[in-house]
């Protein structure tokens, strides 16, 4: 008995997180997901292979209530992947688990159009990409740093995710790629993908770009698309910051 269990394979376990996007609808939940319909319409892949989490703390609902939104959820192929702010009594089996101890952080992408609006929000490699075009990717800055320098572009399909602070793109951002910030963001040379800064809720957080043609800009969950934003502002340095609830932005002189 003894030599069977010695020789047996141990199993390993190992730790591993995962940046998740945080859905939190509103009542009534049809208005909700007409306007993510709406979100989804001008930006098509949005949802495609993200982690997703749905905040319903607070909300007045039942179990039944809890469940057809999941329902309507998954008709859009959008997959929770936990239920946060859940009372024990609206979860039930074959629910989503209860994610609980979540840290904020940032909010993450959206592609091409879309309506300004309020997210909590993080895209995956097309089929048949070619073997130069780079895979999803997070480049974590050293441990204890506050400010991430990223000392080339940032190629479509590309992520850049620093909750922890400021971050600082020497290059370029292509149209396909984001940026995600804790705290401000600082591109010297175009911004054609999205930009999305204070996503840990930081509403003092600015967006600094040398070109602005961006498919998305966010501060502090408030987000732009590009046909949201001015013309004139586009081609031109700008600087983007959040007055209240308006996202605001201004040509740099």
């Amino acid at each position: 008995m003894n030599e069977a269990l010695t020789s047996r394979k141990a199993i390993r376990l190992r730790g591993r997180s995962f940046l998740a996007l945080v859905l939190s609808p509103e009542l009534p939940f049809e208005d909700w997901l007409h306007e993510l319909d709406d979100l989804a319409r001008r930006s098509t892949g949005f949802f495609l292979s993200r982690p997703i989490v749905l905040d319903v703390a607070g909300l007045p609902v039942t179990r039944e209530d809890l469940q057809r939104l999941i329902d309507e959820l998954a008709r859009r192929n959008v997959r929770i992947m936990g239920i946060e702010g859940a009372k024990p009594s609206l979860l039930g089996p074959g629910m989503p688990p209860e994610m609980r101890g979540g840290r904020p952080a940032a909010d993450p992408e959206l592609p091409d159009e879309s309506a300004t609006g309020r997210a909590d929000a993080s895209k995956a490699q097309p089929k048949g990409a070619a073997a130069s075009e780079p895979a999803a990717s997070v480049f974590s800055p050293p441990q204890g740093s506050t400010t991430l320098i990223v000392e080339e572009g940032v190629r479509s399909g590309q992520s850049i995710i620093h909750p922890d602070g400021d971050v600082t793109v020497l290059g370029s951002v292509s149209s396909g790629a984001e940026i995600v910030a804790g705290g401000s963001i600082h591109i010297y040379g175009a911004l054609r993908g999205r930009a999305l800064a204070g996503s840990a809720g930081n509403p003092k957080a600015r967006i600094f770009c040398r070109k602005l043609e961006a498919e998305l800009i966010a501060i502090d969950g408030l987000y732009k698309t590009a046909e949201d934003m001015e013309q004139k502002l586009r081609g031109q340095a700008v600087q983007v910051w959040l007055d209240g609830d308006v996202l605001k932005a201004a040509v740099l002189s």
